[in-house]
């Protein structure tokens, strides 16, 4: 590791020396790693650094690699950077996170170093799911929605989003005009505006994760629970990956989280009781912080834009790959209701 940035780590967390080092994964399109750093003498056995250097010139896996694709990444690592500076200690442990403890921005590189979730005990991931690993995150989403709700609704103004993305989500439309362009499905690239539009003027806002997909949730096996109580505080569950952070309705997580980890089948035949389970936390969070928030009001306007949601992350998957796996039957049928219902 170069002195300049051992100097960081060495810096941010106090330790005598970085012992060793290993890549835990390549950030999307060549623009750094993310890197585990075990330590010595200090309070931290180990840390993560996540090393962002942008290329002079990317290479984009699926070549989706415009001017625009890269002005985008650069937003999103400055808003992650943003967010663990300033929102990110408002998490509980309800909806754990890592805790920053530097940001670093050079010319062309960034270095956020992070606490190590495995070392706090979240070291296991999944690539399939239970119902209680599906109950945990849905949990960690509605704690983190209740944490972030809007308090000021009707007004647009609620929900602080200053240095974030104004809209949530790394797939929202503004930034999407390449696959936009792309989709050949006709009636929902019309219909694109109008979901977009009834997304983002809903009543109530919060802070959506925008990736809260399956990879970006660390577990804790010894803290899941076979029976999941609303009285829980410790999910045995965090997440990381906060690039894509921003307003919006928190629908946009959870249909997002569940195309992530169950097939087509799972996913219409699990909605009802999906959906009931997410908002049986909201409901217990929100009382808990007493926001005034008119939870019935709430639910029911959510509820209704599930579908919406689903629908405006099929209108990005289907013009950005039009064979991924993601792309089904369920989606089609939600999305053809979706745009049915926008019919004046």
């Amino acid at each position: 590791m170069l002195p300049a940035i051992a100097s960081i780590v060495l810096e941010a967390t106090g330790a005598q020396s970085i012992e060793n080092s290993s890549v835990i994964q390549s950030l999307w399109s060549g623009y750094g790693h993310i890197v585990r750093l075990s330590l010595s003498g200090g309070a931290y056995p180990s840390v993560i650094l996540k090393h962002i250097k942008l290329p002079e010139a990317g290479s984009h896996p699926r070549g989706w690699n415009t001017g625009l694709s890269h002005q985008r990444k650069i937003r999103s690592y400055q808003v992650e950077a943003y967010w663990y500076q300033h929102y990110a200690v408002d998490c509980a442990q309800d909806c754990v996170v890592p805790e920053c403890l530097s940001v670093k921005v050079l010319e062309n590189e960034t270095f956020l170093v992070l606490t190590d979730l495995n070392a706090a005990g979240y070291d296991a991931r999944k690539s399939s799911v239970e119902a209680r690993d599906i109950q945990a995150c849905l949990a960690w989403l509605a704690s983190f929605h209740a944490t972030f709700m809007d308090t000021n609704m009707g007004t647009n103004m609620g929900t602080k989003a200053d240095g974030l993305w104004e809209c949530g989500t790394y797939w929202h439309l503004d930034t999407r005009p390449d696959e936009l362009a792309a989709l050949s499905d006709v009636s929902l690239r019309e219909a694109a505006p109008l979901i977009d539009q009834k997304l983002r003027q809903c009543r109530y806002q919060t802070l959506v994760h925008g990736d809260a997909k399956l990879a970006n949730f660390c577990f804790n096996l010894n803290h899941l629970t076979l029976e999941f109580s609303l009285a829980d505080t410790t999910l045995g569950v965090a997440a990381v990956d906060f690039q894509y952070i921003g307003r919006g309705c928190g629908m946009k997580d959870v249909a997002y989280f569940i195309g992530s980890c169950l097939n087509e089948q799972d996913c219409e035949a699990m909605e009802s009781q999906l959906l009931d389970f997410y908002f049986s936390v909201l409901r217990h969070r929100l009382a808990e912080k007493g926001l005034g928030v008119n939870v019935l009001e709430l639910e029911r306007e959510w509820r209704d834009l599930y579908p919406v949601a689903w629908a405006d992350f099929h209108r990005f998957i289907k013009g950005w790959s039009p064979d991924h796996w993601k792309i089904n039957s369920y989606s089609e049928k939600l999305t053809k209701r979706v745009i049915e219902d926008l019919q004046p």
